[in-house]
C-alpha cells in the first residue's frame, strides 16, 4: 500500500496560511494571537487533507514561532491542549502520518558546542509539539547529517556521538536522509549500523551525490531494513529537478509520466512517499487521483478547479478535457492530467484570457454595485491595452470573491496561477 503526501503548506485555500514575526515583534501577546491562528489553519489543513485523502503531511517548523528559543515565552502545549488535542484526534482517527523537518541550521555534527546545543533544542521543540499531538513515535522528524568541516569521517563521529547524547523522546522520532552535496545513500547507512536512525531515500538528492549506478528501488529496499525495527512505515522523498534552475531545485509540479515510472518500481511495497515540490498539495492530489484512487468523479472535482486556467491559454484543450470527461465508462487520469499540463504550460493568449475573466465576471455582473462593475470592466479594457496585467486583474476579481463568498471561485485554481 503506497501513501502520497506534501510538504506544509496548502495552495489554492485562502483559509488556510501560516504567520510569523520578527523578534521585535515577539511580545506574548502577539506570540500567543499568532500561535492560535497557526493551530486553526493546520487543523484546516488536516481537514484538507482528509477530504482530499491524503494520508501523509509535514507540519511546518514554524507553526510555533520561536518554538526552539527563549524568546517565546508562552506555555503554548498548555494553554493550546485543547486545541492540539483536537488537532491529534482528527490525525490519529484518519490515519494521516504528520513528520516535521528541521531547517538547515540545524546541525547535529557541527564543531561547535553552541549550533550543537541550539540543534539539540530545536529537536526538542520538535519532539514536543508531535507529542503535545499524542502522536507515537511512528511520527517523524527528519534531519540531515549536517556538514564535513574538512573531516566527513570525524563527522560522522560527531553526529553518532551527538546522537547517542539526545533524548529518548528525540531519538525514537529523529530519521536521517542522504542530501544533494555531503552524505550519499551510503554515508547516511553507514550511520544507521551504528545508531539505529532509520533512513529517508531522496532520489533527487541521490542522483546528484552518488558513486554506485545502482538503481534508486535496490536503495530503497535497503532502506526498507533499516525501518524493520523502529515498526514504523518506510518513508521517502520524491522529487524531480527544475531543468530552468540549478541542480537539485524542486520542479513546479510533478510530471506524472516520469513519476509514473517511479510509481510502477515501488507500487507493490509498504510506502510513505512525500513529494518535495512547489505546487505542494496540488501534485499530491494528481498523484493520488492517478495511481490510488480509481474515480471519476474526483477528475470531475479538478476540473472544476482548473477549468478556467484551461479556457485562458487553449479553447481547444478545454473542449478535448471537456470531451474526455463526459466518456464515463473510460477513467483516463493520465491523459486528463496531461492535457491539464499540455494547456497551463501555453504562453498566455491575450484572446482566451479575455474570454476567461467574461466567464469570471458573468458571476460578479449581477451582484456587485455600479463602482465595482466600473473598475472591473475599465480593467479588462486597460488589459486589452496592454496597459495593466492580467495578474492584476485576477486579485480584483478574488477580492471580489471573498466578499460576495463565490465558493466555486475562491475554490478555483484560476487566482493562484
Amino acid at each position: 500500500m503506497i501513501n502520497i503526501g506534501y510538504a506544509c503548506l496548502i495552495l489554492g485555500d485562502a483559509n488556510i496560511s501560516y504567520k510569523n514575526c520578527t523578534k521585535k515583534n515577539a511580545t506574548y501577546d502577539n506570540l500567543v494571537k499568532i500561535i492560535d491562528h497557526n493551530l486553526s489553519s493546520l487543523e484546516k489543513a488536516i481537514d484538507y487533507n482528509i477530504k482530499n485523502n491524503i494520508k501523509l503531511f509535514r507540519i511546518s517548523s514554524t507553526i510555533i514561532p520561536f518554538g526552539s528559543s527563549d524568546i517565546n515565552t508562552v506555555k503554548w502545549w498548555d494553554l493550546f491542549e485543547q486545541k492540539l488535542t483536537s488537532i491529534g484526534k482528527k490525525i490519529k482517527d484518519n490515519n494521516i502520518r504528520v513528520s516535521m523537518h528541521p531547517g538547515q541550521y540545524s546541525v547535529l555534527n557541527s564543531p561547535k558546542s553552541s549550533i550543537v546545543e541550539k540543534t539539540i533544542n530545536d529537536l526538542d521543540y520538535h519532539t514536543k509539539f508531535l507529542k503535545s499531538l499524542n502522536t507515537d513515535k511512528t511520527h517523524k522528524i527528519i534531519l540531515h547529517v549536517g556538514g564535513i568541516y574538512n573531516n566527513k569521517n570525524a563527522a560522522i563521529t560527531r553526529f553518532i556521538d551527538n546522537f547517542n547524547k539526545l533524548h529518548p523522546d528525540i531519538k525514537e522520532r529523529l530519521v536521517i536522509e542522504n542530501d544533494d552535496k555531503s552524505y550519499n545513500i551510503q554515508d547516511v547507512l553507514k550511520i544507521h549500523k551504528h545508531t539505529n536512525i532509520p533512513v529517508v531515500f531522496d532520489n533527487l538528492h541521490h542522483s546528484i551525490n552518488h558513486n554506485d549506478l545502482r538503481d534508486d528501488l535496490y536503495w530503497i529496499l535497503k532502506c526498507i531494513k533499516t525501518w524493520s525495527k523502529d515498526g514504523s512505515r518506510t518513508k521517502v522523498h520524491y522529487s524531480e529537478q527544475d531543468i530552468n534552475k540549478q541542480r537539485g531545485s524542486h520542479s513546479k509540479t510533478i510530471d506524472i509520466n516520469i513519476f509514473d515510472g517511479y510509481y510502477s518500481s515501488v507500487k507493490k511495497l509498504d510506502l510513505d512517499i512525500m513529494l518535495e515540490v512547489k505546487d505542494k498539495n496540488l501534485s499530491a492530489i494528481k498523484c493520488i487521483n492517478t495511481f490510488i484512487l480509481n474515480d471519476n468523479k474526483l477528475l470531475e472535482k479538478e476540473w472544476n478547479k482548473y477549468k478556467y486556467n484551461v479556457l485562458e491559454k487553449s479553447q481547444v484543450k478545454y473542449q478535448e478535457i471537456n470531451r474526455l470527461l463526459n466518456n464515463k465508462t473510460d477513467y483516463n487520469p493520465k491523459e486528463f492530467y496531461n492535457l491539464l499540463e499540455e494547456a497551463i504550460n501555453l504562453n498566455e493568449n491575450k484572446i482566451n484570457s479575455i474570454k476567461a475573466l467574461n466567464h469570471i465576471w458573468k458571476y460578479f455582473q449581477d451582484i456587485t454595485t455600479n463602482k465595482e462593475k466600473e473598475k472591473i470592466l475599465k480593467c479588462i479594457k486597460d488589459y486589452q491595452k496592454n496597459k495593466i496585467s492580467l495578474l492584476k486583474i485576477k486579485r480584483l476579481l478574488y477580492k471580489l470573491a471573498v466578499i460576495y463568498n463565490i465558493e466555486s471561485l475562491i475554490d478555483s485554481y484560476y487566482f493562484i496561477f
